[in-house]
């Protein structure tokens, strides 16, 4: 077996990480927000019951299952009762009813602080199945079927009409429960929850502009410590740490592109910055309390061509151009489409029409999937650790997405888009993120965005601490 090449000795240099943010101090003073207070659950609750009782429903069952690295598929569990773990949480739609919460099934811990669910009076273990693991003949989902079902006929719930809030991950649970309950009537409630995650309210404005803050402080670390011969791992580094450390939830939810091209959308493999390299920071979740925030930032190392200072110019214009239309009563299309004006007036795009747009992923005009063009393309960080780039990416030019930005709220509720074909207005307390994007495989790259309030007259940038425009870094 052949050895791999060991990194050159100036980049093995580990006395160096922990220096790297020597003397580093943001440029403004994060303002920290606990966590969301109970009366902004009981308001909820209370909402959620009263579309319940519109619907017909005598109890609402609610599911976040678990997907690996303590991490739950949607945040139902989480807007309703601050239950930041898996579950089925019992809602009686008459309010003289406590809730209950029928968890641990698998090896998440019930650990106070951030833990104990808000109103829930009790938590069932339910346990953890399996011969090989636990050496407990059964599976999980029929013991929580189980569980839940004998509670709710206990509780007069045997002939109801049930509510469900969940995922695809939920339909085991579902189709058990149906099985165990023949004579109740079940439908999907999802779009209660849904439909609230619109507007935020001023209490999440304010989770959602510290979670802003932490991006930013994140950006500033990472300028702090980009120069050449370091690594893109080092500079991750430095913004997982600066953000994690005033409170950040989480250092997995953001992207480090580093390419002469502007590739974005990646994660650190090893690359050395070198002079004519461009760098994307693309922020896609700095998670806190359990509320996101997404920003964009590029890093212009040296010298880069005039193609990629245009691409760069354009997407800054394109985000501008968006920002200035934001206002209640709005658009959202009007948003998206002067967004795009920048790219029409220099001849990247015929149209802001996101059906018709070229795009990063999009397939072949037929519908046919599109080949990705096979060709060596040479990156010396990647072939000393033994690999190759055998492939193209993307395979054709065009934003990341044909849209300008979505919606940012908890991780897993479904996004309302920015783009040409939605035409709802926009409201006092929606928060979403601006961000325009260029890709032209192996030749120019670009993705800036910042994230918005609407307020009621206008919009607040959330990310307004570093600057839009690409963060310059010599290269002597």
């Amino acid at each position: 077996m052949t050895a791999l090449s060991p990194a050159p000795s100036a980049f093995r240099a580990d006395l160096r990480f922990e220096r790297l943010l020597d003397g580093f101090e943001p440029s403004f003073e994060f303002e920290p927000v606990g966590p969301l207070p109970e009366s902004e659950f009981v308001d909820r609750l209370r909402r959620i019951r009263r579309e319940a009782t519109v619907a017909g429903y005598d109890v609402t069952l609610i599911h976040a299952d678990s997907i690996g690295s303590y991490k739950v598929s949607n945040s139902y569990l989480r807007y309703v009762c601050d239950w930041a773990r898996e579950g089925v949480l019992v809602v009686p739609t008459d309010d003289d009813k406590p809730l209950t919460m029928f968890s641990i099934f698998s090896s998440s811990v019930l650990l106070p602080p951030a833990g104990e669910p808000v109103l829930v009076e009790d938590i069932w273990q339910v346990g953890t199945w399996g011969r090989e693991t636990y050496n407990r003949p059964g599976k999980t989902v029929d013991k929580v079927v189980q569980a839940v079902g004998d509670f709710l006929q206990r509780e007069g719930f045997s002939v109801a009409q049930i509510g469900l809030v969940g995922d695809a991950t939920s339909k085991p649970y579902w189709d058990g429960l149906k099985a165990h309950l023949p004579k109740s009537a079940f439908a999907d409630g999802s779009s209660i929850i849904d439909r609230m995650q619109k507007v935020r309210s001023p209490r999440e404005q304010a989770v959602v502009r510290a979670a802003a803050q932490l991006a930013d402080i994140g950006i500033q670390a990472a300028y702090h410590v980009i120069r050449p011969g370091v690594t893109d791992h080092e500079i991750y580094a430095a913004f997982t740490y600066a953000q994690m450390a005033r409170g950040g939830e989480t250092g997995d939810g953001y992207q480090i592109g580093i390419n002469r091209f502007g590739t974005h959308c990646g994660k650190p493999y090893g690359h050395v910055v070198r002079n004519g390299d461009l760098i994307n920071l693309y922020i896609s979740a700095v998670i806190y309390q359990g509320y996101t925030a997404q920003i964009a930032r590029m890093i212009a190392v040296g010298d880069i061509t005039d193609k990629q200072e245009e691409v760069l110019q354009m997407c800054v214009e394109g985000v501008e151009k968006a920002a200035a239309v934001v206002r209640p009563g709005a658009l959202v299309s009007d948003v998206a489409n002067a967004s795009f004006e920048p790219y029409i007036e220099r001849g990247y795009l015929a149209s802001a029409d996101s059906r018709t747009m070229p795009y990063n992923w999009v397939s072949e005009d037929d519908g046919k999937p599109r080949l990705i063009p096979r060709k060596h393309v040479p990156d010396e960080d990647w072939e000393r650790q033994g690999r190759k780039l055998m492939h193209v990416y993307p395979a054709t030019l065009g934003p990341h997405n044909p849209n300008v930005g979505h919606s940012v709220s908890m991780q897993k509720f479904q996004n309302y888009n920015i783009q040409s074909n939605n035409h709802d207005l926009l409201e006092q307390g929606m928060t979403f993120v601006l961000h325009a994007q260029w890709l032209e495989p192996e030749v120019a790259g670009c993705n800036v965005g910042d994230c918005y309030l609407v307020t009621a007259d206008g919009a607040e940038n959330l990310s307004c601490h570093t600057p839009l425009a690409p963060h310059r870094v010599k290269a002597d």
